[in-house]
């Protein structure tokens, strides 16, 4: 089976994250940049399957020069090989035009199966599965906490605020995955410098057919306008108990309207 699992490199949650002054856009050269974490579940899945049923896996990446830290991470954790999207135009591109981008990448890739995260923990917004699905022309299956491969048949446990939704569908598909789907593999001291000797292959936006004007802040639909700091907390209101204490405190949920 020939899977591709799409692995963005983010600035590290743990860590302050800014944006640009200039272009209202995240600011991946003065940040902690690494895998999406839950990438790294969905290269875990892609593994397994590859043990379990043979094939290839790849990586593939949409990104600035830097990203190639994050292609070599996760060609250490055990996949064959990555394709890195790497294009100055790219730079400020919204989600409609990523996954154009991506979709043109995958169609030259010619997947089986196309693993990613759920989400990605500075956008958020969870639509990438879906657009690559309707782009593709091929089914969707998100939001996975079980995978199962049966030859080209794949069966996928749906998690849900409730419980889990049983869907199903015929590769070629994209399932994105949730963090409870496996335990990610920490890449060894081998899968690390076997990892420096991997091919990585370079496209560009003319070797995709994209034009630069398609994609980037000029191509972009949507645009962050302005953006500011969550104002600190403050430490809230404090009252000495003079024995109406109790009174008080109903007092002051009921001006809250928590009760």
């Amino acid at each position: 089976m020939n899977i591709v699992v799409l692995v963005k490199q983010v600035p590290d949650s743990g860590a302050d994250r800014n944006l640009r002054s200039d272009d209202n856009t995240v600011d991946r050269g003065s940040a902690n940049n690494v895998i999406n974490e839950m990438d790294e579940y969905a290269i875990e899945e892609a593994l397994r399957i590859k043990e379990a049923h043979g094939g290839e896996v790849t990586v593939l990446t949409m990104g600035p020069e830097k990203a190639a830290e994050s292609i070599r991470k996760a060609l250490s954790m055990g996949p064959d090989k990555a394709v890195h999207v790497l294009d100055d135009a790219l730079h400020g591109s919204c989600a409609v035009a990523t996954s154009k981008v991506l979709a043109a990448a995958l169609g030259q890739l010619g997947a089986d199966l196309v693993l990613c995260g759920a989400e990605s923990t500075d956008g958020r917004v969870q639509v990438m599965p879906h657009m690559l699905a309707e782009r593709l022309g091929i089914a969707a299956l998100t939001g996975a906490r079980k995978l199962t491969v049966d030859g080209d048949n794949l069966t996928v446990e749906r998690q849900t605020e409730e419980g889990y939704e049983v869907v199903a569908a015929a590769t070629p598909a994209v399932v994105s995955v949730w963090d409870t789907i496996n335990e990610p593999r920490y890449p060894s001291f081998k899968g690390i410098m076997a990892a420096k000797k991997k091919p990585v292959q370079t496209l560009s936006l003319a070797e995709l057919g994209i034009g630069a004007d398609e994609v980037g802040l000029a191509g972009a639909t949507s645009t962050v306008l302005a953006h500011s700091r969550r104002p600190e907390r403050s430490g809230g209101e404090r009252f000495t108990d003079d024995g109406s204490g109790g009174t008080r405190l109903v007092e002051f949920l009921a001006t809250e309207k928590f009760v």
